[in-house]
């Protein structure tokens, strides 16, 4: 017995976008409910080996790359849901507008993560005096 494909994509069927695009929206959540989870795992680990004040930098950093991921994987989806379902001038200016307001909450997750705009090369470590590098 045949019956009909499980997943059958046709040109211009862009049913598959929308799901793509959710699943994408699913894992970012996920990306981002676990890490907070593990960075409290791990931020209550250094409470007891180093302090509070180093813990709060673990979760902090744990929370900061989480979100900086998530941020990423959101954009992406909602690129691929206007730009394949419904690429209005309306849309496609809202998606313009979002990816705006997420590229600065990621430009101000990494200055409050590293101490320096993404576009700032990384401080170099200084040198012990007698090596040579």
């Amino acid at each position: 017995m045949t019956g009909p494909p499980l997943l059958a994509l046709t040109i211009g069927d862009w049913a598959i976008a929308e799901d793509v695009s959710e699943w994408i929206e699913a894992v970012a959540i996920a990306v981002i409910a676990v890490a907070v989870v593990v960075a409290f795992v791990q931020g209550t680990r250094t409470m007891f080996r180093s302090g509070a004040t180093a813990a709060v930098e673990v979760v902090k950093q744990h929370i900061g790359r989480a979100l900086l991921l998530g941020l990423d994987l959101l954009i992406a989806a909602d690129v691929i849901r206007t730009v394949t379902l419904e690429p209005t001038l309306e849309n496609v200016s809202a998606l313009g507008v979002l990816v705006l307001v997420r590229t600065f909450l990621a430009w101000s997750l990494v200055v409050e993560l590293e101490g320096r705009w993404p576009w700032q090369s990384k401080a170099r470590p200084a040198t012990e005096p007698g090596k040579v590098s």
